[in-house]
């Protein structure tokens, strides 16, 4: 209890306040707190919503204590600065806090230049657990953690991971897919891809994504239509600029994300060509400057932030040395669909 503003004492709420609350029984909040997976997703929302109204606090400290743990979970990123991983790293922190956790952000590009393997990084007991984020780290580096007995998940895997590894990524394939077809039917046979760097798991689950579509309508990717770039913009207007600057140009560009999708926008007006009337554009990832850009980006939504919930969620299993049911999940993706796109143009 503490004392408020006018000299009274606030009582600090109970499991009891909680549960009445949220109208559900007081082994149901135990089991939410405590992450037990015997609870229904709805039931679940209410309750979290009821335990941050009333600022419930199950004593992480003292519990960390008598299960020896330190009550922070580590979360390492390439970078800081990138929008996706930010929107990431939101929802990781907002399910930790639920968890009665905290987490411990690392940016692996800065350790790697201190030479330190991700072992020595994660591996000094001041964490629970990792969430690694896109790691760039070799499938050795990640048995030898996994041989330690660390519990950690990979989120966004860059490459294809060892089996037994535990992972969540969004779907790229059906993402790809619906976005292809929806560029289909709106006429488009003469359709290009940018991707990102060859070898990477979501360019090559991407790739295949849209040749899968293509399949589908009984057309064939064409190598000239295919263009690599690295994520960002200006790679993006490059090969943008190239397709553009074929004898046969594309009526319409998949780009496997939207910084890259922005860059072909700008090959485009650099060209004198109107987006959607005579260029369609899609991105992939749903990014805020997706809905600001002149005209609005059709892209495919990531569901980026609970991409990091759910790491967190499975990676608390772990910690408790509770079964998982998966070890690779894939969250569905959204075409969103704006003003980048339109039927394909007549030409000869």
């Amino acid at each position: 209890m503490a004392p408020t503003e006018n000299g009274q004492v606030e009582r600090r709420a109970t499991i009891r306040d909680v549960a009445r609350l949220a109208g559900v029984s007081v082994a149901t909040v135990s089991r939410v707190v405590n992450d037990r997976p015997d609870v229904s997703p709805e039931t679940r929302a209410v309750v979290l919503r009821q335990v941050r109204a009333c600022r419930f606090t199950t004593h992480r400290s003292a519990r960390a204590l008598a299960v020896a743990r330190t009550g922070f979970l580590a979360f390492t990123m390439p970078s800081v600065f990138a929008d996706h991983f930010t929107s990431i790293l939101a929802g990781a922190v907002e399910a930790a806090y639920e968890h009665d956790s905290r987490v411990v952000l690392s940016a692996t590009l800065v350790d790697a230049t201190k030479g330190a393997s991700l072992c020595e990084r994660l591996g000094d007991g001041t964490t629970d657990g990792a969430v690694i984020l896109l790691p760039e780290e070799s499938s050795a580096e990640l048995q030898a953690l996994r041989a330690r007995n660390y519990p950690f998940v990979v989120a966004d895997p860059r490459l294809a991971l060892p089996s037994g590894i535990p992972a969540v990524s969004a779907a790229h394939r059906a993402g790809t897919k619906a976005a292809t077809e929806h560029l289909l039917a709106l006429g488009h046979h003469r359709i290009a891809q940018i991707c990102g760097p060859r070898g990477w798991a979501a360019t090559e689950e991407r790739v295949e994504g849209f040749a899968t579509a293509l399949a589908g309508a009984g057309l064939l990717p064409a190598e000239e239509l295919l263009a690599e770039g690295d994520f960002h913009s200006r790679s993006g207007r490059d090969g943008a600029g190239k397709l553009l600057d074929l004898p046969r140009p594309p009526t319409a560009i998949l780009a496997s994300n939207d910084h890259m999708a922005f860059g072909a926008l700008q090959a485009a007006a650099e060209r004198g060509l109107a987006v959607p009337d005579d260029l369609s554009v899609i991105g992939f990832d749903d990014s805020e400057l997706a809905r600001m850009v002149t005209p609005t980006l059709t892209t495919v939504r990531q569901p980026r932030a609970e991409l990091g919930r759910t790491a967190v969620s499975m990676l608390m299993r772990l910690i408790g040395g509770q079964r998982i049911e998966a070890l690779r999940i894939e969250l569905a993706t959204q075409l969103i669909v704006r003003e980048s796109t339109g039927r394909a143009p007549a030409r000869p």
